[in-house]
């Protein structure tokens, strides 16, 4: 995250890894939810399989580790 808040506008990390959308419309409600009022950019991550990930307390699903740049392609 370094110096940049976070899509709902926090200082700090919600949890310790990123978060990803499982499907379309939970695309587009991360997207909606940005607060902080500047532009989003949508990842497609390969190589990540649904048991990987870890389920947030707010049920939202993260990827508790850092997602190397050779698995994102631009999506939006």
């Amino acid at each position: 995250m370094g110096a940049a808040r976070s899509i709902a506008g926090s200082n700090e990390p919600e949890q310790q890894g990123c978060f990803l959308a499982r499907d379309e419309w939970e695309c587009d409600w991360f997207v909606r939810m940005n607060n902080t009022g500047g532009p989003v950019d949508v990842w497609e991550v390969a190589g990540i399989r649904s048991s990987d990930l870890v389920e947030s307390p707010h049920h939202y699903f993260y990827y508790p580790g850092v997602i190397p740049p050779a698995q994102l392609a631009r999506r939006h």
